[in-house]
């Protein structure tokens, strides 16, 4: 039987996945660093046009702590 900790560090792995979109850039236009996110295998990032807003579209497992965080935001 898996540990507790194995157990949840493999739902990042095989969680049903989720995305958030954040601002690309500052209200002066400077752009936002996106890091990766190495608690979640799906994690990946794509650059979106919302509505004439350029946006950064990150997508992790839904049971990722750094997700999670940026969905209560």
């Amino acid at each position: 039987m898996a540990e507790r900790s194995d157990f949840q560090h493999d739902v990042t792995y095989r969680a049903p996945v989720g995305s958030v979109d954040l601002k690309a850039f500052d209200d002066d236009g400077n752009s936002y660093e996106i890091h990766a996110c190495h608690d979640c295998l799906p994690w990946h990032a794509e650059v979106v046009l919302v509505e004439g807003e350029v946006l950064v579209r990150e997508w992790h497992a839904v049971e990722c702590p750094q997700f999670q965080d940026l969905i209560r935001r």
